[in-house]
């Protein structure tokens, strides 16, 4: 209870002696009416803000929606796709049709390239290679005991592949590629060119390779960009794939293709009636996919960094906003696309509408204010600062040690033994640490004398920063420290000595370039309650007593016992 009454005094008085510098009573009064104004204006700044994020979120969202339905139908017949071949290896039909399909394709599979067609006006013909080709890599694999049913399920899907292409408004090509050696395409029904370069282009597509069962655990749906072929131009299109696993054995990849023509359509279906901001849609690797922007001027392009923050944002949520410079940039993923749309609204946009407006009316009123309040701050401030700054400076340089910025001997003593007599008056512990480093000579010998001084540096960098607000560190001789420990008994005090101690030697100073040196110190410990003697010099010629018996034991130790051989 004592020990807590002393310190509250101590920043009590610490308190007071701030208090009465104008400088800071000028700088108070000023920060006060400034906070207040500022307070102020930013409440009216956060809500006329979060107004304005709802609203580019709100747009976002109706255009995010409105792309995903027109997605959505594509996916849901993908996925139906998905379930009619799994459906029809399970149990395939019994018609004589798919029975000599079957045994067709038994007579032609070692061919190079084969074809098997049931009837090409209701069903796409499967286009295959040999059982040489899919040898070769171990990521195909034409199973015997599955093969069959697998070709009868193909020739089934195939009639609804070929009725979904008839009807497709979006996607301009569906296909499922069998890991067996063969493929079933919507834009390929009378196919009689190179069927290996063909296959061998859809199998070593991404969206083929990253659905085996290490890439795509969750069997989802997942979208790619794929690179141009000879039989579909030089246009890149965007291709969503599922893959086919039934009996935890991977048949194949159903996919749909869609080109940026088409994408750049339903982009801009969307957002039609939208005319502020430029909508851009992305894959997940910030791929720009498609544009609102229908204009000849250029679009809103992102560089790196940029890019990177972007990315970042997104990666933490489903929907936001970030600010990039002058733009606000909120954007939105879809449910039914592995990609992200992003609206971008340009401070000029900003500042024509009735947010900018409000914004700017704000703005220059608390700048007006704070232009005001500033010119009188530094008016009034000016005439007290000169006043104090000579006076502070000649009275740290008299208090402190320059090196060391710790005390200096003189203030020191001073301090102590105003300490020291409080700590009488109010019966309170009061201990001294005597500290010396070991060899010091040896350092200024060998490294110089600069290096000595980062030593001593160093050292009273890791002494300050060991001890508590109210206690007071000097440096009293070359290498010599002392520090006073009011309100710490004996052995508060001698752990506090061992702390320092074990800083100091478990650190390497680097004293010149990549040479590092690691020093120890030795300490010495009193205290008054050992004889009720509170004078200070006593108690350090005391500690200075123990500090040389800690030389003369070994160095890099305390000794806080006249006995003690630690």
């Amino acid at each position: 209870m004592q020990r807590d009454t002393f310190v509250v005094r101590q920043s009590f008085l610490q308190w007071l002696h701030k208090r009465s510098n104008p400088g800071l009573i000028v700088n108070l009064c000023f920060l006060i009416v400034l906070v207040f104004s500022t307070l102020l204006t930013w409440r009216e700044v956060v809500v006329l803000e979060e107004a304005y994020i709802s609203s580019q979120r709100n747009h976002l969202e109706t255009v995010a929606s409105s792309l995903d339905r027109q997605l959505q139908n594509s996916v849901d017949r993908m996925l139906l796709f998905r379930q009619g071949i799994r459906d029809a290896i399970q149990m395939p039909l019994a018609f004589d049709v798919l029975q000599n399909a079957v045994s067709r394709f038994n007579t032609v599979r070692k061919q190079p390239t084969w074809q098997i067609a049931v009837d090409k006006k209701r069903t796409l013909p499967i286009n295959g290679v040999s059982d040489a080709f899919v040898e070769k890599t171990t990521l195909l694999n034409r199973d015997p005991d599955r093969i069959s049913h697998e070709i009868s399920a193909a020739l089934e899907v195939g009639y609804l592949l070929r009725l979904a292409s008839t009807r497709a408004q979006t996607e301009s090509r569906a296909t499922y590629v069998s890991r067996a050696g063969f493929f079933l395409s919507t834009d390929t029904p009378d196919l009689a060119g190179d069927i290996t370069s063909r296959y061998y282009h859809l199998v070593t597509q991404p969206w083929f390779t990253q659905q085996s069962e290490r890439n795509n655990r969750a069997r989802a749906v997942r979208w790619f960009i794929s690179t141009p072929s000879s039989w579909t131009g030089e246009e890149r299109t965007i291709a969503a794939s599922v893959p086919i696993y039934f009996d935890h054995y991977w048949y194949g990849v159903v996919a749909m293709d869609f080109a940026l023509s088409t994408m750049q359509r339903l982009l801009a279906d969307a957002t039609e009636d939208r005319t502020e901001g430029e909508y851009q849609l992305y894959d997940t690797r910030l791929n720009m996919i498609a544009t609102s922007d229908r204009s000849e001027k250029p679009v809103n392009h992102f560089d790196e960094r940029e890019t990177a923050q972007i990315a970042q944002a997104i990666e933490n949520d489903t929907g936001g906003g970030i600010r990039l410079g002058s733009r606000f940039v909120s954007w939105e993923r879809l449910n039914h696309f592995d990609g992200v749309v992003l609206r971008i609204h340009t401070l000029h946009e900003g500042v024509q509408d009735d947010f900018g407006s409000i914004s700017i009316v704000l703005a220059l009123m608390w700048a007006l204010f704070t232009a005001m309040l500033l010119i009188s701050w530094l008016v009034i401030r000016r005439m007290v600062s000169n006043m104090y700054t000579l006076q502070h400076s000649l009275q740290w340089q008299a208090w402190h040690d320059p090196l060391t910025r710790l005390n200096n001997r003189g203030a020191l003593f001073d301090r102590a033994k105003l300490l020291s007599e409080t700590c009488r008056q109010q019966s309170l512990p009061f201990s001294v640490i005597q500290i010396d480093l070991d060899n010091f000579k040896s350092i200024n010998d060998r490294f110089g004398h600069q290096a000595g001084d980062k030593v001593l540096s160093h050292t009273a960098g890791l002494i300050a920063s060991t001890l508590r607000k109210n206690d007071v560190a000097g440096r009293v001789g070359g290498e010599e420290f002392c520090i006073v420990l009011p309100g710490l008994g004996l052995e508060e005090a001698r752990g506090v000595a061992e702390r320092i101690r074990c800083r100091i030697n478990s650190k390497e100073i680097l004293v010149k370039k990549s040479m590092t040196l690691r020093i120890s110190a030795s300490l010495g410990v009193s205290s008054a309650q050992e004889n009720e003697n509170y004078d200070f010099e006593q108690l350090q010629s005391v500690a200075d007593a123990r500090l040389y018996n800690a030389k003369q034991g070994g160095r890099n130790r305390v000794v806080w016992h006249d006995h003690d051989k630690k």
